[in-house]
């Protein structure tokens, strides 16, 4: 057995959720040109300002775009106003993501030793809708290592932060297993990430994969931080010392 496995082989019960932008996979710039597309289907224009996407939901990302494009918002209420020109905009791109993205350094290895892990439950929370954040992870083959049925999505609410609770009740319902602050981690590479799980109610571990320093990522209130995922070792350590600290705390 892989020293990284037998460091989680005794993990307590964890549900871990995942960022997919800049944390699991870099997209290429694939995200941006999708809410672009998406833009230019509603709108019938293309937009003359650009997306602002880190750690935001995707009815936020809208909502922001269309505003600062002139165009007025106030009709916009609900994420379901845009699903259908995002789910679109995704169709058309998706095919782009294996070519101009990749998958990041150690993300395979970590989610392949925790899927092992009987007392771990992998899945997603992110701002992307369900089936966007699917395309996404399908097209690196990474959908069969996490649960997608149980992850927090922007199609489930416009706050990120409420997606942790979110997940949480889809897990309960799925496993019959209660999930809280202390045995909720997040794993993610933006301050908003970290302010997701604060609000939200879990704790989490901030990679520098992104945007954002290390530096940054530990003054946004990171429980812990890590350049990279590359060494797995250290990340299946960093992750069990969260979990348990948090059990003796």
């Amino acid at each position: 057995m892989p020293a990284s496995v037998n460091v989680v082989a005794h993990l307590p019960k964890t549900l871990i959720l995942w960022d997919i932008d800049h944390t699991l996979i870099e997209n290429g710039g694939v995200s941006k040109a999708t809410y672009t597309l998406a833009f230019e289907l509603l709108a019938g224009r293309a937009p003359s300002a650009r997306p602002a996407t880190d750690g935001r939901t995707d009815f936020q990302i809208m909502h922001e775009l269309l505003s600062a494009n002139s165009i007025d918002t106030e009709k916009y209420v609900e994420v379901t106003q845009f699903e259908g020109v995002l789910v679109e905009a995704m169709e058309r791109n998706a095919p782009q993501l294996p070519q101009r993205g990749h998958i990041l350094p150690g993300v395979t290895e970590a989610l392949t030793a925790l899927s092992a892990v009987p007392s771990v439950i992998q899945s997603i929370l992110t701002g992307n809708i369900a089936p966007n954040a699917r395309a996404k992870l399908s097209a690196f083959n990474l959908d069969r290592w996490v649960d997608l049925d149980v992850g927090g999505y922007g199609s489930d609410d416009t706050i990120r932060a409420n997606l942790v609770n979110t997940s949480r009740r889809k897990v309960l319902k799925k496993y019959r297993t209660a999930f809280d602050r202390l045995s909720t981690i997040l794993i993610g590479d933006t301050p908003l990430d970290v302010k997701a799980a604060r609000e939200g109610g879990a704790r989490i571990i901030a990679v520098a994969t992104g945007a954002y320093s290390a530096d940054q990522l530990v003054e946004a209130g990171a429980d812990a931080t890590l350049d990279s995922l590359a060494d797995l070792n250290r990340f299946m350590t960093t992750l069990v010392n969260l979990r348990t600290d948090a059990i003796l705390a």
